[in-house]
C-alpha cells in the first residue's frame, strides 16, 4: 500500500504499534488447523490476517486466545488490533465486525432412540441441552431457547462429554465437529437442518472508523476475488467451511 498521509491515518488507526496484532480464537479447529515453519497457528483465519497485514505493509502478530468469549473479552484491554472471531450480537457491543468472509452451520445431535425428531421439538420442557460455553451458537441459543435447558462445558470435546454420560436429551455444535462426535456414538443421529450458520469475520475496536472501513472493504474484497475461496481450499476445509454470502 503506498505511504500517504491517508496511509498513515490508517496505520495510526489500526496498528497504532508498528505491527497489525490479531487476537485468534484457538477453539476453532476449522480456522485454525495447522502450524507454520515456525511454528504460528496456520489456516484461514490466521491467514487471512497475514494477507491484511500484507496489504498495509506492516508486520504481523498473531495473540491466541483459548476461545472466543477470551477474544471478545480482550477487546477494551488493548490487546489486538484485529480479531478473527464469530459474528455475534453481544460481542457487537465492543466490538465492530465486517462482512462475514466464511460460515459454518450449527446443528444438534440426539442419542439413539431418541425420541426428538424434528428442530421444533427441542425447545421443550424438560430436555437438556449441551453446549460449549460462549460459542457463537451457545450465545445465539441463549436468545432462542426458552423452554429447554442449556447445560455448558468448557470445550467442545467436554459438551460431547456431558452429553454423553449424563444421559442429555441433545448435543448442540458444528456440523463438521457432531459428525465426528456421531462416529463416537453408534444409532445417534444428526439432524439435517441447522439451526444458524456461524459467521466467521474480522473485527476492530467500534471508536475506529478508519480501520473499521478498511477491514470491511477488504473482506469484501477477499470474498469477490476469490481469496477466501483459495484458502479454503489450501487449509483442506472445503465441505466444512462455505464462502459466505
Amino acid at each position: 500500500m503506498t505511504n500517504t498521509p491517508d496511509h498513515a491515518q490508517l496505520l495510526d488507526d489500526l496498528a497504532p504499534h508498528g505491527v497489525l496484532r490479531a487476537g485468534i480464537n484457538m477453539s476453532n479447529f476449522l480456522l485454525v488447523n495447522q502450524t507454520d515453519e515456525n511454528g504460528q497457528p496456520d489456516g484461514v483465519s490466521p491467514a487471512m490476517a497475514r494477507a491484511l497485514a500484507d496489504e498495509l505493509g506492516v508486520e504481523l502478530k498473531l495473540i491466541p486466545y483459548e476461545g472466543p468469549g477470551d477474544v471478545a473479552d480482550a477487546a477494551t484491554r488493548d490487546e489486538w488490533d484485529i480479531a478473527n472471531i464469530a459474528l455475534e450480537t453481544e460481542r457487537a457491543k465492543v466490538i465492530h465486525f465486517s462482512p462475514a468472509y466464511c460460515e459454518i452451520q450449527a446443528t444438534y445431535l440426539t442419542p439413539p432412540d431418541s425420541a426428538i425428531t424434528s428442530m421444533e421439538q427441542v425447545d421443550q420442557p424438560g430436555h437438556r441441552i449441551a453446549v460449549k460455553a460462549r460459542s457463537a451458537y451457545d450465545l445465539w441459543l441463549t436468545r432462542h431457547i426458552t423452554q429447554a435447558t442449556l447445560i455448558r462445558a468448557a470445550s467442545l470435546d467436554e459438551s460431547f462429554e456431558l452429553f454423553r454420560d449424563e444421559k442429555m436429551d441433545v448435543l448442540a455444535g458444528l456440523r463438521p465437529k457432531l459428525l465426528q462426535q456421531q462416529a463416537l456414538m453408534p444409532g445417534s443421529r444428526l439432524f439435517d437442518d441447522s439451526f444458524m450458520a456461524v459467521q466467521q469475520c474480522m473485527g476492530c475496536q467500534v471508536d475506529k472508523p478508519l480501520a473499521a472501513d478498511f477491514v470491511q472493504d477488504f473482506v469484501n474484497r477477499a470474498k469477490t476475488s476469490g481469496l477466501v475461496a483459495s484458502l479454503i481450499r489450501k487449509f483442506d476445509v472445503e465441505g466444512r467451511l462455505s464462502v459466505a454470502p
